[in-house]
């Protein structure tokens, strides 16, 4: 059984239904251009025309980018460039830190943005200045292996949970990038300390695989999560945590793994939702209010002292 169950049929010579109309399309905007012209311009000229043009429409027909085909990717883009845009008009130029590099010219730079999370503690909760909210990730469930009476009793599962919800929830799904050299350069590392020599060269093989596929591909992986919020009146102290516990409690029993993600795990969720290509900071944030120390001038820093810090 394929993997990707749910990928368009093949029609004719490898190619889908949607392909070849794209080229169906061209050809026939090629064939009428021929009939038009061919009495005006000379031949050689519409013959080469019509090798680049065709070229062109067959790379945005069969290509992809960032797992959508060209001619999607393409539209898009379209579509993101005639958006209404807005820039901020605030002059931040004289209140620039230190640290970054002054312009030479005076320019109009983006005012600060302010978001509504200012804290995360260590279970995991957000604060939103008056209110509180908690993340939890979940898989997904793929309905197309599953029988009708399967696919059924799952989205009436799910429907029971969404009828359940009396607060405002969010479900973010987002594909990000999978650092496939990191598991690479680990696989080849365990490799060489592996007990039984065809073992260890199988994972070598499977170490070298890894590198290729990440030079010659840009692997994705999804991922899902639900933030859930406490109501307003709801002034007890983990109300929001609770909540998140029994969205993955009931979100469990449809065949999904699903956990509540602590403060770690939340910071990096949010901060791989602003950049999704840099990778996490090793070692974590502070929490709120905490005192980092660092050692005295003139003296060295004790190995506690380093462990702190």
């Amino acid at each position: 059984m394929p993997a990707d169950v749910d990928a368009p049929d093949k029609v004719l010579y490898g190619l889908t239904f949607r392909q070849l109309a794209i080229l169906a399309v061209a050809a026939l905007g090629f064939y009428g251009g021929w009939r038009v012209l061919h009495h005006v311009v000379p031949a050689p000229v519409l013959v080469g025309v019509a090798v680049v043009a065709g070229g062109l429409v067959f790379g945005v027909a069969v290509g992809r980018r960032d797992g959508l085909p060209l001619d999607l990717w393409l539209l898009a883009a379209v579509r993101h460039t005639q958006a209404p845009s807005t820039l901020s008009t605030t002059d931040t130029t004289a209140k620039i830190p230190e640290w970054v590099q002054k312009p030479k010219a005076k320019v109009t730079l983006p005012a600060p943005l302010t978001l509504p999370a200012d804290a995360i503690d260590d279970s995991g909760e957000i604060r939103l200045r008056d209110l509180r909210a908690a993340m939890v990730a979940v898989t997904t469930v793929n309905l197309a292996l599953r029988t009708p009476d399967e696919q059924a009793a799952l989205v009436d599962g799910f429907g029971r949970w969404l009828n359940s919800l009396s607060t405002p929830t969010q479900i973010v799904v987002s594909a990000q990038p999978v650092d496939l050299h990191s598991h690479a350069r680990t696989l080849a590392a365990a490799a060489a300390v592996l007990p039984h020599p065809a073992l260890a060269g199988a994972a070598a093989d499977h170490a070298r695989f890894l590198e290729e596929l990440a030079h010659r591909r840009d692997p994705l992986r999804r991922q899902v999560l639900i933030v859930t919020q406490a109501a307003a009146g709801e002034r007890t102290g983990r109300a929001a945590r609770r909540r998140a516990d029994d969205t993955a409690r009931a979100l469990g029993g449809l065949g999904v793994a699903a956990r509540v993600l602590d403060g770690a795990a939340v910071t990096a969720a949010i901060a791989a939702a602003a950049d999704p290509y840099r990778p996490a900071r090793p070692g974590g944030l502070a929490a709120p209010d905490t005192v980092i120390r660092g050692p005295a001038p003139g003296r060295r820093a004790t190995r506690r002292e380093r462990r702190s810090t």
